[in-house]
């Protein structure tokens, strides 16, 4: 099989095209700066075509996950480039599928779970699940991301594909032991004793375990009656006081120093990023996964915990 995967450079690019390398796939990463791996790169600018629009003709599956990382302050800059790095490349993959001799069969678009509107009330899935942005004194922060993500969606909508099938991956945070990830980085303030809840900690951490999100990803480009909206996450999420005291007990430590809001704020100044993602509450749940047949290996943190601190402590 061959897969091509434009912004495929990043954690869970990585991820993916480690996985499909290994099984044998040909796999090739569309990236503004192609960098030296085991997989065939190819350059492209994420807005234009060119030459790399002939990777997707012939290939049997397109996986986009272009756009720019989230994990920054939301500038007027950063705004705009968070959204054109999205809409942009995604419009672009769009028109080389639609002009393809030999369209993919599937293609999966990246999205997220943050779509869903911060809540503690009940889990949200694809049919019933409230989208964000109208919650009572959200921030605004909170409300741009719901706008990014409503027009990535929408751009993958309007793409004309006729031969193609579209799954657009709302996904959780993915889980692995890679440095520089969100687990390697929970996993560091667990080392350092900081491992405590975040604010009153009742927000709802949804995730999945890397193995199950490349499983995952597998099932959606082998069953075609799943199209449109998919959400990936495992099918536990559970308050943030609880993940982080299960994160606590896999590593091995009794004790972890709780964060206030205040101090939130001011990490995420200090580190360039926002609250959002730790403070709004993710509460996703997988049910077209879940009714189409797909089993998960990690479905509860407690496990998922223990495996990646024992990856973790392997790679390092």
């Amino acid at each position: 099989m061959k897969v091509v995967i434009p912004g495929g450079t990043g954690h869970i690019g990585t991820v993916l095209a480690g996985a499909f390398h290994q099984r044998g796939d040909e796999v090739v990463v569309l990236s503004r700066n192609p960098g030296a791996n085991p997989w065939r790169s190819v350059k492209w600018d994420g807005e234009t075509l060119g030459d790399w629009a002939s990777e997707i003709d012939g290939a049997d599956a397109v996986i986009n996950l272009a756009g720019q990382s989230v994990n920054c302050r939301y500038t007027p800059e950063n705004r705009r480039v968070l959204i054109d790095s999205r809409v942009n490349s995604t419009r672009v993959v769009g028109q080389a599928i639609g002009e393809a001799s030999r369209p993919p069969r599937v293609w999966l678009q990246a999205s997220t779970a943050t779509l869903y509107g911060h809540r503690y009330d009940a889990p949200n899935d694809e049919a019933t699940g409230i989208i964000g942005g109208s919650e009572p004194k959200a921030p605004d922060t909170w409300r741009f991301s719901i706008d990014v993500v409503t027009k990535w969606e929408r751009e993958a909508d309007a793409a004309v594909t006729p031969s193609t099938r579209k799954v657009l991956m709302r996904s959780a945070i993915v889980m692995s032991p890679g440095a520089g990830g969100p687990f390697d980085m929970l996993l560091r303030l667990v080392r350092f004793g900081l491992g405590g809840h975040a604010g009153d900690g009742r927000q709802y951490v949804s995730w999945i375990h890397d193995q199950d999100f490349v499983s995952a990803v597998l099932w959606l480009i082998a069953h075609d009656e799943l199209d449109g909206p998919v959400n990936l996450a495992a099918p536990n999420p559970l308050p943030n006081s609880s993940f982080m005291q299960n994160l606590r007990e896999a590593w091995g430590i009794s004790f972890g120093l709780p964060s206030t809001e205040w101090m939130l704020e001011l990490g995420a100044f200090v580190l360039r990023s926002e609250t959002e993602l730790i403070l709004k509450s993710r509460r996703v749940v997988p049910t077209r996964l879940l009714e189409s047949g797909f089993v998960f290996q990690f479905p509860t943190w407690p496990a998922a915990a223990r495996d990646l601190c024992g990856r973790w402590s392997e790679r390092n």
